[in-house]
């Protein structure tokens, strides 16, 4: 949670505040980990931000492509490039 949600970057000083942004950030992860699938395999948040910024800019790419083009998001070959960089485990 420190990493990638933001745990440790709150500059609040007030209790309720702070209490609000750490159950923000540890819910941030318990949101990623149900949505990974549970006990699907070894949980990295590392793997889910690389997936959502590989998504991002994949359907970037797509949103710019001429309208002629024929690409499809469910060919075995783009579901790969949504997982490039992701740990394998």
């Amino acid at each position: 949670a420190k990493q990638f949600t933001g745990l440790s970057d709150c500059q609040a000083r007030s209790v309720n505040k702070l209490d609000y942004h750490f159950n923000a950030a540890l819910s941030a992860v318990n949101v990623a980990k149900v949505e990974q699938g549970v006990g699907q395999q070894p949980f990295s948040m590392a793997t889910i931000k690389t997936l959502y910024h590989n998504r991002l800019l994949l359907d970037r790419f797509f949103s710019i492509l001429p309208k002629g083009t024929k690409l499809e998001k469910n060919d075995p070959r783009v579901r790969q490039l949504y997982h490039f960089g992701c740990i394998a485990a």
